[in-house]
C-alpha cells in the first residue's frame, strides 16, 4: 500500500510502501492527528519505522493495495 505524507515546511511529501491494511493506517492517523498520540509511526514493507511529529503534518494520502501485475498488456 503506497502512503504519501506532506510535511510542513518540507517541499518534498514522504512515500512509503506499507505492508499495513488501509484500516491501521487510517486509524494511526486518527490518533496522530486527534491528539492522543504526540506522532504518527507507520513500518514500511521493509520493516523500518517511519516516525513524523503530529504537529508537522499537512496531509496524508492512502494509496490502493499494491498488486502484483504478471505479464505486459493490461486486461
Amino acid at each position: 500500500m503506497d502512503i504519501t505524507i506532506g510535511v510542513q515546511n518540507l517541499p518534498r511529501e514522504l512515500v512509503i510502501d506499507s505492508a499495513q491494511s488501509a484500516d491501521e493506517i487510517a486509524a494511526a492517523v486518527e490518533a496522530a492527528l486527534g491528539g492522543s498520540k504526540s506522532t504518527l509511526e507507520l513500518t514500511d514493507a521493509r520493516g523500518r519505522r517511519v516516525i513524523v511529529p503530529s504537529a508537522s503534518i499537512g496531509y496524508v494520502e492512502i494509496g490502493t493495495e499494491n498488486k502484483g501485475t504478471v505479464g505486459f498488456g493490461a486486461l
